[in-house]
């Protein structure tokens, strides 16, 4: 399967899926991003072993040390990540807000209400802890999420995304929301950026360079 039919089906799964979560509560969005949190800690270990695998492959390949501290995760790395995922859940709902207001002269009252954009790629480069924070901000906002992270963090992006989806299973949130892009061809990215249609929305973090990579070249 190309890199273009492996998105759109990622894609239509995490659509598919969506549907749970423009069902979901508020508060049932917030208990999922708790369960992710308290998964998180409790699997700590394989984690740390998945991790593992991929600071020695960067080792092997003469990393930059800057990268590979950006790539490392430790006992404490991953208590971060998991507070992290509480403090997205502490937020306010950030849906169903009246951001706008207003009554026409022939009495039409008119509100403009936030609500989820579908389905959001989020394209990014080493840091593992990416994965979790880009996954529960868009959980949290009612968003299906498609993440596409760099192939050095290969085995640690595989693990989170697994202890993610074991953690919304247990709840009324499909686990499909979350997707994990293969990043072993970087065809996947041209081909994430270019889902017009499937994808509503990208967003890129990381480098400079990045940035205006997806800038350039993404027609969502």
């Amino acid at each position: 399967m190309d890199a273009v039919a492996i998105v759109s089906e990622l894609a239509l799964k995490a659509r598919m899926a969506a549907r749970t979560l423009s069902t979901a509560t508020g508060a049932e969005r917030k208990a999922a991003l708790y369960a992710i949190a308290a998964a998180i800690e409790s699997r700590s270990a394989e984690i740390l072993k998945a991790n593992a695998e991929d600071m020695a492959r960067a080792k092997n390949e003469d990393m930059h040390p800057q990268m590979q501290d950006r790539l490392l995760l430790n006992e404490a790395r991953v208590t971060g990540i998991a507070n992290g995922a509480r403090l997205v859940a502490d937020l306010p709902d950030p849906l169903g807000q009246v951001l706008r207001h207003s009554t026409l002269p022939n009495g039409l009252d008119l509100k403009q209400v936030s609500v989820p954009f579908g389905v959001i790629g989020m394209v990014y480069e080493a840091r593992p802890n990416v994965t979790v924070d880009a996954a529960v901000i868009l959980l949290m906002s009612g968003n299906a999420a498609l993440l596409r992270g760099s192939s050095t963090a290969a085995a640690s992006n595989q693990i989170l995304v697994t202890v993610m989806r074991d953690a919304l299973a247990k709840t009324k949130i499909s686990p499909e929301v979350i997707q994990l892009v293969p990043s072993d061809d970087r065809a996947t990215v041209k081909a994430l950026l270019n889902a017009r249609g499937k994808v509503d929305l990208v967003i890129p973090r990381g480098s400079a360079a990045l940035i205006r990579m997806v800038v350039d070249e993404s027609t969502v």
